[in-house]
């Protein structure tokens, strides 16, 4: 549960037991041949959110509640609104909770939801709120959360509809979707690895003309720091089964990441990272091999949001640093390859050659981002991406270089 800027409000006993807060963002966005846009030339949007937060906690124990608002909106763009940048005003949370502190043993609780919810498990490829894009992707239904961060251990249990995000309309659930998971930490030996197993569910009905679907996920991710070398990393595998429509679902994926902290003022940090997920071979047989990004978000992939977690493989390395207070840059570089050479590039308007007479290399991208504070309570971000196409893009129709240059700023309402 994410309270965004949290405060007791008015610090007195009276209301010592209700968070309030609220945060704006603005980004400016200067987009040329932007590839998730199936005409090329250039759209300066401005992306614009307001979200609010009230909550009530420790008063009347165990009944805790909790509300997020959201109103997110799109200016000065070329192209139609679409769900990804606009969302108006809209509850993206509304759960009740009964909250047991000490139900499964000393300062190991028990948290029973339901409602509106929206969150981030594991590494947030596959389940996020998705903070960067302008809307956030939520659920509806029911979460029992079985003992907290700092214990030892934790399960979480889902049983949760997708909601379906509407421009101007009411959200609402969607009525043919159940997701269902099981996610557990292991932190007992924290100090060499921690384990996060999960097996995660999504269940479609035959119902609207939408083809029904079984897929079913089960991971393992591993991660930690070596000891005081420096050296950190995050490994994680990924199987794929099921029924998708008349095909069955088989896929595979896998993430690797290795990174080294340097013993200096600015606190540098090189990470190299390996990414993949398999493609479908064939779109006419029996078999659909191509990996579900699930409710992840394309963010880690790609500071252009061109790749999804489907039909990739793709190495990056980066650097991180900090050489004021609060100051931080980053920058890296990438290079992708489709997993399947028939399959589809999901977030480049599908472009496909399903005789794989293209071949894989879709393109590199480089990154660079700036953050910093301006005053006390206000953040601002300035990235910039330039992606250089491949043959499989430039065969596809697309061969301009792209360019993403954008301003963001945070300002926090509360102290």
């Amino acid at each position: 549960m994410r309270a965004l800027d949290k405060v007791d409000w008015l610090k007195g006993d009276s209301f010592k037991y209700i968070d309030f807060g609220f945060d704006y963002r603005a980004r400016y966005e200067y987009r040329d041949d932007d590839l998730r846009r199936n005409v090329e030339g250039l759209d300066e949007p401005v992306l614009q959110r307001w979200r609010g937060y009230f909550g009530i906690h420790d008063w009347i124990d165990p009944f805790r509640f909790y509300l997020e608002y959201e109103d997110a909106f799109r200016s000065n763009s070329d192209f139609a609104a679409d769900s990804r940048d606009v969302n108006r005003q809209e509850l993206i949370q509304g759960i009740a909770e009964l909250h047991f502190e000490d139900a499964l043993g000393p300062d190991r609780p028990l948290r029973l939801q339901a409602g509106r919810m929206a969150f981030e498990y594991t590494d947030r490829r596959l389940l996020a709120r998705n903070e960067w894009r302008n809307t956030t992707n939520n659920f509806q239904g029911f979460r029992a959360i079985l003992g907290k961060q700092s214990n030892d251990w934790q399960l979480d249990l889902l049983a949760l509809k997708p909601v379906n995000r509407r421009i101007d309309e009411p959200d609402d659930a969607v009525h043919n979707q159940w997701f269902y998971g099981v996610i557990g930490d292991w932190r007992r030996w924290s100090d060499v690895v921690t384990l996060q197993p999960y097996y995660l569910l999504l269940k479609q009905q035959d119902l609207g003309g939408a083809a029904a679907r079984e897929i079913h996920t089960a991971g393992l991710r591993a991660y930690g720091a070596t000891g005081k070398s420096g050296l950190d990393w995050d490994l994680q595998g990924i199987v794929q089964f099921g029924d998708d429509g008349p095909r069955d679902h088989r896929a595979q994926a896998a993430t690797a990441e290795l990174g080294y902290l340097f013993e200096h003022d600015w606190k540098p940090r090189v990470g190299l990272f390996l990414g993949y997920a398999s493609g479908d071979e064939d779109p006419t047989d029996g078999s659909n091999e191509r990996f579900d990004k699930l409710f992840g978000f394309a963010r880690p992939w790609s500071s252009n949001d061109y790749i999804q977690f489907e039909n990739i493989l793709t190495p990056k390395t980066r650097l991180e640093f900090q050489p004021a207070k609060d100051v931080r840059v980053d920058l890296g570089w990438s290079w992708y390859w489709l997993a399947s050479d028939t399959d589809r590039w999901a977030a480049a308007n599908n472009l496909r050659d399903a005789t794989g007479q293209s071949g894989t290399y879709m393109g590199n991208e480089f990154d660079i981002r700036l953050r910093f504070k301006l005053g006390q309570y206000t953040d601002v971000a300035i990235g910039y991406a330039y992606f250089a196409p491949g043959d499989f893009t430039k065969d596809a129709g697309r061969n301009n270089d792209t360019d993403f240059f954008y301003v963001e700023i945070a300002p926090r309402f509360l102290p």
